[in-house]
């Protein structure tokens, strides 16, 4: 089975294909952004009709946190949209009838009765410091819903809540909550540093997913039956979410990283700074009840992703 994973170098992307790769009977597909530019449509058409793959893997995209998406808008919802017209269309028009779009649980209403179910998506206005990339994401899943719903295909969905683990972004700005505080207690320990800033009150609830977890229940989602699948999705509702139904305070999260990184120092909140969506936790009923559940906890995960930050912080 030929199967092109877009995004292979990012995260999500290189941990599904470290599954892949150990999966007997795979063909693996990849390309870096120097060969293949996913905003090219006619580059993307190309590939396709060169390569042939049978399934496509999307977890390309253009990822940040809160300061990202609010300084760079225009570049997230543009290129998001980009990146997905051009694969979930050319999978199409190259007779593709598998592809799994990689989403965010950024999707749902900034007040979305919690835990979020699939069925809140478009029940409520948006957190406005990530919308554009919201809105591409969900142009994402109704793409995949009406290429299935006009032609036919099998085109899946799956929305993972916050991710990290190795090969997250670790850039001192522009990175997601983990890996920013990571970065940011371990040089106060170097700098021999009195407190950490943290942006923000503390009190957002956020619940976190490992990366190879995430990895582990795409691959899962992607090899299910089309019968069991259809079962716990619809034609107009077929995402499904991808979490650990745990949630963990913003505070309780810097605090377990301290731990991790070792830093003796003061934690100090700045709440002059954007909190985002009060809390955001998934239910993952569906996920279950189709026979998936996580297996790696926050302090394993963490300290797993420590150990890639050390061996690999002269290079970030």
């Amino acid at each position: 089975m030929k199967v092109y994973v877009a995004g292979h170098k990012g995260m999500v992307g290189s941990a599904i294909c470290r599954q892949l790769g150990e999966a007997p009977g795979v063909d693996l597909i990849t390309r870096p952004r120097a060969e293949l530019d996913l905003l090219d449509t006619n580059a993307v058409r190309d590939f396709f009709n060169q390569t042939k793959p049978e399934v496509m893997i999307l977890a390309a995209a253009k990822v940040g946190g809160i300061h990202a998406n609010n300084t760079y808008p225009a570049d997230f919802i543009y290129e998001n949209l980009q990146i997905q017209n051009n694969v979930i269309h050319e999978a199409h028009i190259a007779g593709a009838d598998r592809l799994l779009f990689l989403g965010s649980s950024c999707i749902y209403p900034k007040f979305a009765q919690q835990p979020i179910r699939e069925d809140e998506l478009m029940n409520g206005a948006l957190e406005a410091t990530n919308e554009p990339y919201a809105i591409a994401k969900i142009a994402g899943i109704k793409m995949c819903e009406s290429y299935n719903r006009q032609y036919g295909r099998d085109y899946r969905s799956v929305m993972p809540t916050n991710l990290y683990g190795p090969g997250d972004n670790f850039h001192p700005v522009n990175s997601h909550v983990v890996p920013a505080l990571m970065r940011r207690f371990h040089e106060a320990k170097l700098r021999g540093e009195a407190q950490v800033e943290v942006w923000g009150s503390g009190a957002p609830m956020r619940e976190f997913l490992f990366v190879d977890d995430m990895a582990s229940a795409s691959i899962f989602v992607m090899n299910l039956g089309k019968e069991i699948y259809s079962k716990y999705s619809s034609p107009m509702l077929s995402h499904i979410n991808v979490g650990t139904g745990t949630d963990v305070t913003i505070r309780e999260l810097a605090t377990s990283i301290r731990e991790v990184v070792g830093f003796s120092g003061e934690i100090v909140f700045n709440p002059s700074q954007p909190d985002g969506t009060p809390r955001k936790l998934l239910d993952v009923g569906k996920l279950s009840q189709m026979g998936w559940n996580f297996e790696v906890s926050l302090r394993d995960g963490l300290e797993r992703t420590y150990k890639w930050f050390l061996e690999n912080f002269n290079h970030l």
